[in-house]
């Protein structure tokens, strides 16, 4: 069955009328990621912008139509290790338990619990939707901000120009826990992006697995709500967000750029970006080669 049938035939497990913003990259994310995993799904999402657009409740009344917790920042993965043996002791092994977390969530804040829950192996499936920071509390930078951006705790001035440093990539981190599988994935290959979604799954019955997912955001990046996906697909074919998957196999490439756009492509009409020297854009451009040499070299491997 292609991806786009199972799409198609998939219920969608997000009630209508979510609050998200409009253009979100994170909630086409969400809706795609439960096609997929459908009705018999528990999910923990922590505060962030899909928390806070109301999936997990106004009132009473639940904004997914399956199961939703909302744990605290710092501790997804743990609240997720407590409920993924509780169903392996009931022997209950057809349950998805899945958690969908930001990048502040991911890499930051949450980043201990996460690192443990890796390391033990434990069996669930853990999604980051990278946004490239707080944007449900303003837009403040976290660790994976690209350098350069414009957050409101690395504004543009006379003082600082944007974030300082590069970002963490954080990928590359949870691939080296030895768990079942690890792979990247964006909006704008989604077929690349059903298929992680069914691996994932498919490992997490086995132990831990990790899918960090590309999400455009126009609020908090300041670009046109219609732009989230030609901006995610010239993430791809920069290199500043390669496509790549690790299994007990190793290391593969899913998208080879042969004559990649430059990094100063990639950043045009991005508000966040505005202010990037060239100076900037040099400095990332060579990170952004770099990344991608150890990725190639690994898939070589």
């Amino acid at each position: 069955m292609s991806y786009i049938d199972v799409l198609r035939e998939a219920k969608d497990q997000v009630t209508p009328g979510m609050s998200a913003c409009q253009g979100c990259g994170g909630e086409l994310i969400l809706r795609t990621v439960l096609k997929i995993a459908g009705k018999n799904t528990i999910i923990g999402i922590p505060p962030g912008c899909m928390a806070g657009a109301g999936v997990v409740g106004w009132n009473y009344a639940n904004g997914l139509n399956i199961p939703v917790h909302i744990p605290l920042l710092d501790n997804t993965a743990s609240f997720l290790t407590g409920l993924s043996q509780m169903y392996e002791r009931k022997g209950r092994s057809d349950v998805n338990i899945i958690g969908f977390a930001g990048d502040g969530a991911t890499a930051d804040c949450g980043f201990q619990s996460l690192s443990a829950a890796a390391e033990r192996n434990e069996k669930m499936l853990y999604i980051c939707y990278d946004n490239e920071g707080y944007m449900n509390t303003g837009y403040q930078r976290s660790s994976t901000t690209t350098k350069g951006s414009r957050t409101s705790t690395t504004p543009i001035g006379s003082v600082i120009n944007g974030k300082q440093q590069q970002q963490k990539y954080l990928p590359l981190i949870m691939s080296m826990h030895n768990i079942e599988y690890c792979a990247t994935a964006s909006p704008s290959h989604m077929s690349d992006l059903v298929a992680k979604v069914q691996k994932g799954l498919e490992a997490s019955k086995k132990g831990f697995a990790y899918l960090h997912i590309f999400s455009p955001c126009p609020t908090g990046w300041a670009y046109p709500s219609n732009k989230g996906i030609e901006i995610a697909r010239n993430a791809v074919k920069a290199n500043v967000f390669p496509l790549w998957e690790m299994d007990q196999d190793g290391y593969k490439l899913n998208f080879k750029n042969k004559n990649p756009i430059s990094v100063g492509e990639f950043v045009k009409g991005i508000g966040k970006f505005k202010n990037l020297t060239g100076e900037d854009i040099d400095s990332i451009q060579k990170y952004t080669n770099k990344r991608y040499e150890i990725l190639r070299r690994l898939a070589i491997g």
